[in-house]
């Protein structure tokens, strides 16, 4: 039986997380696959996903959010076959930002100007759909660092915004 991989949260702070893998059976690793998951702002959950070559790891994940909660699923890769999932959750430090006020104005049929307020420095995700199901499950996405994007969008269509 191949056992799960063991994940220990390293360190965190307001934009990072820290952790180890490592497997406590002499059973060959040649790799992981993790998966960090987080909710934005209750409508949309965002994953990111690591392929980790080798038998023991350290990784630092990088660009997260302050105050929001993090799940990471690990499994290994072996000689024998894929491990069963491991997890972890972690809520990173600090104060979660305010969240921007956006306005969104039709330029024309297809072009939407959606700008909003928020500290600087920062990545913005600006999603939007037709339908909230849409909104949460696949929405269309852009980012950008600037507090304001032009959309491309359908014509004869409304659309929902988030960001």
């Amino acid at each position: 039986v191949i056992p799960p991989p063991v994940i220990h949260i390293e360190s965190y702070s307001e934009d990072s997380i820290s952790f180890s893998l490592k497997m406590t059976t002499n059973i060959k690793v040649s790799g992981y696959v993790v998966n960090i998951y987080w909710t934005f702002d209750t409508h949309r959950q965002e994953k990111r996903t690591l392929i980790i070559e080798g038998e023991k790891s350290i990784q630092k994940v990088a660009n997260l959010t302050a105050q929001t909660p993090y799940e990471i699923s690990a499994w290994a890769k072996t000689e024998l076959g894929d491990s069963p999932l491991s997890f972890v959750h972690v809520v990173t430090s600090g104060t979660r930002p305010a969240s921007p006020s956006l306005k969104a104005k039709a330029i024309n049929q297809t072009a939407v100007e959606c700008s909003w307020t928020g500290p600087r420095n920062v990545v913005y995700g600006i999603f939007y759909a037709t339908s909230f199901l849409e909104l949460y499950r696949n929405p269309h996405n852009t980012i950008t660092t600037s507090h304001n994007i032009t959309v491309l969008v359908q014509r004869d269509e409304q659309y929902l915004f988030l960001v």
